[in-house]
């Protein structure tokens, strides 16, 4: 059995390659301007939040509570016209409290049959909050969605919506009673983004905004056919040769067997970023070239979002560590050391 969830595929995108790109570019523009009524400022987090929908890709959200991230999210599906859905992760979630349950019930004629109850994992944007206060069994439901965009539920398969995008959250400074998310379940997350405090400014008019007796209304942008129209336009962006090789040589360079990586990767990195983070790299300069209204991705584009693509896709020794070195400043390290080009 398989049961469809998706949009019908009619949008208002142009069919032509570049009026699409320009389209969302100003769908870009206006989603940005309509979530700014509310939310004050943390501009680059809305960016990489729309670069990683876009993308269809994942992402995880750290920050410490507080700054607004549930508002930020569930403002962003209201400008997208998307089912949102806020699910608490705690200890006792159970992975059917995700993904839905088979119930066996009986209709007017006595006769008995089963039906799958749907769980919060059916809908468009999924916010799992504080995720690593969950066990690793309820966290490993979730990744068979993040992944395969379907519930497998006694020996059925059911499609999820389209677009469906998976924003977890985490707490940086409280980790007792908690459960890190396993390597190979980062992976499958786009970006690690990390939300920071407001200015001072910035505070200043979120005292003044969200003290008053309501909040501002906000207005549909896009519905779901035209954002799946446009995810495939974001595919079908050009990247050139010169591009993809410095996206692949990045993640190279963090692996400390690797003949590229610098001294300090060798001694600090316990291993580092495969594949999928190169992939990542690609997709999120696609995502972002194409909403900013150009058809090419540049090394600007690819270096904009190396932090939240390989943050969370290696792991430091002892050494680094007792040393304070963390993840952030031994990127930008290695930015430093990878250039834009190979000679010859």
């Amino acid at each position: 059995m398989m049961e469809s969830n998706n949009m019908e595929a009619t949008s208002s995108v142009p069919k032509d390659h570049n009026q699409a790109i320009a389209a969302l570019s100003q769908a870009r523009e206006k989603i940005v301007a309509e979530v700014g009524k509310i939310i004050i400022g943390q501009t680059d987090v809305i960016d990489q939040v729309l670069t990683s929908f876009f993308a269809r890709g994942h992402c995880v959200i750290e920050g410490v509570p507080g700054l607004a991230k549930t508002l930020m999210i569930s403002s962003l599906a209201k400008t997208m016209s998307l089912n949102f859905t806020r699910v608490q992760f705690t200890p006792d979630l159970m992975p059917t409290d995700i993904t839905g349950t088979t119930l066996l019930n009986e209709d007017e004629h006595g006769k008995r049959h089963f039906t799958f109850a749907k769980g919060p994992v059916f809908t468009n944007i999924l916010l799992a909050d504080e995720i690593n206060r969950t066990p690793p069994k309820t966290q490993a439901a979730l990744l068979e969605s993040m992944q395969e965009r379907h519930v497998s539920v006694g020996g059925e398969t059911y499609k999820l919506p389209e677009p469906f995008l998976v924003l977890a959250t985490q707490n940086p400074i409280e980790q007792e009673g908690t459960y890190p998310l396993p390597e190979a379940q980062l992976d499958r997350f786009l970006f690690l983004v990390k939300i920071g405090y407001p200015s001072l400014i910035e505070e200043e008019k979120i005292l003044l905004t969200t003290t008053l007796d309501t909040l501002p209304q906000l207005s549909q942008v896009v519905d779901g056919p035209s954002i799946l129209a446009f995810q495939k336009v974001v595919r079908e962006i050009e990247v050139s040769r010169e591009v993809v090789n410095y996206a692949a040589r990045i993640p190279r360079a963090t692996r400390p067997g690797d003949a590229s990586a610098p001294d300090f990767i060798k001694d600090w990195v316990r291993w580092g970023c495969g594949p999928r983070a190169g992939q990542a790299l690609i997709l999120a300069g696609k995502a972002q070239a194409a909403l900013h209204g150009r058809r090419e991705v540049t090394c600007e584009d690819i270096r904009k979002f190396v932090h939240p693509v390989l943050r969370h896709r290696m792991g430091l020794n002892f050494a680094a560590v007792s040393e304070g070195h963390n993840t952030d400043a031994i990127i930008t390290m290695l930015l430093e050391q990878v250039p834009e080009t190979v000679a010859g």
